[in-house]
This record gives C-alpha cells, structure tokens and sequence, in this order.
C-alpha cells in the first residue's frame, strides 16, 4: 500500500525549459511574517488552529425591492477534527561565517479568497538553504509564499491536485525568474542560488514542493504493531550525480565533474544560480502528496547541514527520545508539548553541530495533534 503518493501532472510547458515535464517518479496564526533567521535562535512558533470538515452553507440568492441582485451569502465552514499543527524552529549557523538558512511558518487561509469549497485551512512551512550568499534564500522566503497563495485555486474548482501541482510548479518558476531579473541587474550580478523544501498543508493533506538537498521527512508510528516507528521521506533529493538529473544537464551542455555541475555546484534544480540555467540547472520542484494519518506524530523540514551527520532514522529517533524525557522542566506559560518539541528541535540542531557538521544547519519542527 503507497503511504504516500505523486500528483498528477499538470498538462503545462516550463518556458524555457522546451518540454512538459515528466512525473516524479513513486510520490499554516498567528505566525510572524517571513524573516531571517537571527544566529543560534530557537523559536516556538505558534500554532495552526484545529479545523474540520467544510460543511457548505446554501447559497442564497434574493433580490431587493429594486430587482439587483444580493450578493452570494458566504459559504460558512465548520472547524474540528481536522490535525491541530504546530511548528518550532531552531537555526545554527556552525562554523560558516554567516547564516545563509532562511525559514517560513505562516497560515495562508486569509490570504486564499474564496477558499476552494473543499478546503478549510492553508498552512506552509519552508526551509531555503542558501549558497553563494543569502539573497536568493531571503528573497524565496520573502516571496514564495505570496505567490503561491496569489495562484492557489480559488472558489468552485474539480481536480483540487492537478490544480495544485501546477499552482506550485509555477510558484516556484514565478519565484525564480523574479530573483533572476533583480539578481542580474545589480552590478556586479548576483550569483546566490538557494534549495527550497515547502510542505503546504490543505487541511489534513500535505503537499511537499521541493528543489535540492534539503528534505521533509514524517514520523508514523504503528502503535498495533509494538509502536513501529518509520521514517517517511516526503521529498526527493537532486543532485548531479543522478542518472536523470545528469542526462539533463548533459543535454544542456553541461558537465558534471566530482559530482558537481561544472565541479561547482552540489545542486542539480535550485532558485537563483543564474550562471548554471543555461547548464540544465532548474527551478522545477518535485511535488508529491501525503495524507496525514492517525499514526502520524510530527513532520520536519531540515537543510543538508543536518543530514550530513543524521540519517533521516536517527533524527527522527532522537526527536522521540526528547518527546519521552521525563525530566524536562515546567516553564509557566508553556505547555508540556511546546516543552518537549522546543526541546526536541533545539536538541537536533545542536547535536548536529557537536558532531561536526560545520554547515548551517537549521530544523523545522512540527508537531501533530490529533
């Protein structure tokens, strides 16, 4: 049984790129604004509120005395059962000399009007892993999710996943062409490029958008099953050292030398990194969906600095480990759960750094409350 699926693909060319893509192959506030993240902060950030099933109010039309027409009654939904989700954040900046990580926890709903009649809640969460300078993870975190909630389906719509396949496909495009068209009138050019790993949650679904080596990965626990815990990858990685990603980047004109694209970059699908497009480097993101399940305890967004020395099995067992401390203090003010996940988050990042990965390394965790 799939425990996670691919979208269907959307019937779209890239411009630029000279062909529809292929499929991948197998498969939200009281938030803050998106900003950087300070050196070596860790930060609770609020919580998505519970919601439910839409239950679609009758539209109503009338007329008023003058015979013009009253305008549609909003639908009205109603919010519970759906999986409460709450995020923390901890960011290390290591041993480089600046923190080039940037990170987004924010809802959408209000931003999404009308919200498609199927759907009750929007929440998006980020992680943009920048190389070559902090601009282009700044401005994805800044802008990616504008445009996604600008594009999302709106109103009465059929085919809610294709739809948001696409929506996401030309988010990220939108995305990078603007960062190319600034970057490439300063003077002298920038040459920033950033990974991007988005989850957006409709409701009880996540769909993960994802470009690079950053990663989502999902802890399910079986409790029928002695409480086997599995670590479920969510996104994709793209590196040149892949047979597909390497073809493309060959048939481009590139090259690929030490696993790098022109033994430079780590990275076969990035935003920014202008220098490598015309190499076969692109910005199209896999996208693939996961529904959220009773077994399902939390889900985490992490850039390379923190698989450099974690395996996607250990983060996820340690994480655990922390939720089970019984001897972590009481703060007034906090609940148990924002104790144990707060501490869980910061434990992660800072393990990472004592085990020597001297890169950014920033964890984005989110719990789930059934």
């Amino acid at each position: 049984m799939d425990l996670f699926s691919d979208l269907p693909e959307p019937t779209h060319t890239v411009p630029g790129e000279g062909h529809p893509k292929t499929p991948v192959p197998s498969l939200f506030d009281d938030l803050p604004p998106a900003s950087d993240t300070p050196v070596n902060s860790d930060k609770e950030i609020c919580s998505i509120p519970p919601v439910t099933k839409e239950v679609k109010a009758e539209k109503r039309k009338a007329e008023d005395k003058n015979g013009s027409k009253v305008q549609k009654i909003a639908e009205k939904k109603v919010c519970k059962g759906i999986p409460k989700l709450k995020g923390y954040v901890a960011a290390r900046k290591g041993e480089r000399e600046e923190m080039q990580d940037a990170h987004v926890l924010c809802d959408l709903t209000a931003d999404v009007s009308p919200l498609p009649d199927s759907v009750s809640h929007l929440a998006y969460f980020a992680v943009f892993d920048g190389h070559g300078g902090t601009r282009a993870s700044k401005f994805a975190a800044q802008n990616l999710h504008l445009h996604l909630a600008s594009k999302f389906p709106k109103g009465e719509v059929s085919n809610m996943e294709k739809l948001l396949k696409k929506c996401l496909i030309d988010t990220f495009r939108q995305t990078d062409e603007e960062f190319l068209k600034h970057a490439s009138s300063q003077k002298p050019a920038w040459k920033d490029g950033s990974t991007a790993t988005c989850v957006l949650a409709v409701d009880d679904v996540l769909y993960i958008a994802n470009l690079g080596d950053s990663r989502a990965v999902l802890c399910r626990v079986f409790e029928e099953e002695n409480k086997k815990i599995t670590a479920l990858p969510l996104s994709r990685e793209h590196n040149p050292t892949q047979y597909e990603e390497r073809m493309r980047i060959q048939k481009s004109g590139g090259t690929v030398r030490d696993g790098r694209v022109l033994g430079v970059l780590e990275v076969s699908r990035s935003l920014g990194d202008g220098q490598f497009k015309r190499c076969g480097v692109i910005c199209t993101p896999d996208v693939r969906r996961c529904q959220i399940t009773p077994n399902d305890r939390f889900f985490f967004l992490a850039c390379d600095g923190l698989f450099k020395v974690f395996s996607p099995e250990e983060a996820v067992s340690f994480v655990l480990v922390t939720l089970e401390d019984q001897t972590l203090e009481l703060k007034e003010g906090k609940t148990l759960q924002d104790i144990q996940y707060e501490s869980a988050c910061h434990r992660l990042a800072n393990e990472a750094v004592r085990r020597g990965c001297a890169d950014n390394v920033t964890v984005l965790l989110v719990a789930i409350q059934h």
